[in-house]
């Protein structure tokens, strides 16, 4: 049985949940209180629809199980899931989530894409704030697999289960999280490296364009299929991690020493955008994204179910 996801909030993460849940074979119901929001949804799913195509369909998928509500209530009748997209403002997220937990059975999980507050700051409004989760997406969610899925103090393991569960069998990649950081977990390990970069600029190691090539070119392709703890593993030839860390250990330790603390100072920041805007060569945001978006299919297509 297919399931029958509400997408509350179509901005361009819901648009892009919309345009993967479709591809999965749900019947999906859209409702955001912006006007002309059906219509952008519609494109939205439109434009991404044959990079979607490509990675291949499942049963039953099509744009026409796509429904657009006038209100929430609408939205929310009959659905199995809700994947909530709203702003990332605690107060209007707290009093969107409580109106959701209104018009729901008790049974049915309300996960929120929330990219950086943690669910205990938004869960407390609603009658049953046991059901509600974290379902964060990395951007964008219609190409990437990863969904990070965890609880607020008032979560019970239930509805934890349900949506790794939910997101196995769409197709997704979820972790769960053990705990509530902020950033979450895959934000953190990227703002650690983010932080590196912006160091060597603000130092002068290195130019923008320079540290991106050296990302991509380099740990950023192993880290595609390979984590950074089995880069090492494998970094320690046959004996693994253990004999990274006995032979390599200690050089890590000062690598660790001596990384930046950088400050986003304003002349930090217009040396990044200026660096930035030369090595985008003219290229607008949209272009850039299309040329993201085709790297990301290829590259999907090509590691399969070959990652590591």
């Amino acid at each position: 049985m297919a399931e029958t996801v509400a997408i509350i909030g179509a901005g361009t993460i819901g648009a892009s949940w919309t345009s993967y849940f479709l591809a999965q074979g749900c019947d999906v119901r859209v409702w955001d209180p912006a006007e002309g929001f059906a219509e952008r949804t519609h494109e939205f799913v439109a434009r991404v629809w044959p990079i979607l195509e490509q990675l291949g369909f499942a049963d039953g998928a099509s744009r026409d199980r796509a429904v657009y509500c006038d209100n929430l209530s609408d939205a929310l009748s009959g659905v199995t899931f809700v994947q909530e997209s709203g702003p990332e403002d605690a107060a209007v997220k707290t009093a969107l989530i409580a109106e959701i937990d209104a018009h729901l059975p008790a049974e049915i999980v309300i996960s929120s894409s929330s990219t950086a507050l943690p669910t205990s700051e938004f869960q407390g409004g609603a009658a049953h704030p046991e059901r509600v989760v974290l379902g964060h997406p990395f951007n964008p969610p219609h190409l990437m697999p990863l969904v990070e899925v965890g609880g607020g103090k008032q979560t019970v393991t239930w509805a934890v289960d349900r949506a790794m569960a939910f997101y196995e069998s769409v197709g997704k990649s979820p972790v769960r999280l053990r705990a509530e950081i902020p950033g979450h977990l895959a934000n953190r390990l990227q703002a650690a490296v983010y932080r590196e970069a912006v160091h060597l600029v603000a130092e002068g190691y290195a130019t923008v364009a320079d540290i991106d090539k050296a990302m991509s070119g380099g740990p950023g392709l192993r880290w595609a299929f390979m984590g950074p703890h089995m880069t090492y593993h494998l970094g320690g030839g046959a004996g693994g991690i253990a004999n990274y860390f006995e032979i390599l250990g200690a050089s890590q330790e000062r690598r660790w020493e001596a990384l930046g603390a950088p400050e986003l100072t304003d002349e930090v920041k217009q040396q990044i955008i200026a660096g930035v805007v030369e090595e985008a060569a003219g290229r607008s945001i949209d272009e850039l994204a299309a040329a993201r978006d085709e790297t990301l299919l290829n590259l999907l297509k090509a590691l399969g179910k070959s990652a590591i």
